[in-house]
């Protein structure tokens, strides 16, 4: 945080008080994968159970 003038100005983890971690890439691609493997499963199953 330095001041500039008459205004603060912060930096966007210090405007946060977080550090953005690497587990929301983990979740994006497990529910990614999760959602092709079920929508492929609702169509591949019925068609194959056709006559």
């Amino acid at each position: 945080m330095k001041v500039v003038d008459e205004h603060v100005e912060v930096t966007d983890e210090e405007a946060t008080s977080a550090v953005k971690g690497h587990g929301v890439r983990y979740v994006l691609a497990f529910s990614l994968l999760a959602a092709v493997i079920i929508l492929s499963a609702i169509w591949i199953v019925p068609a194959l159970l056709q006559p």
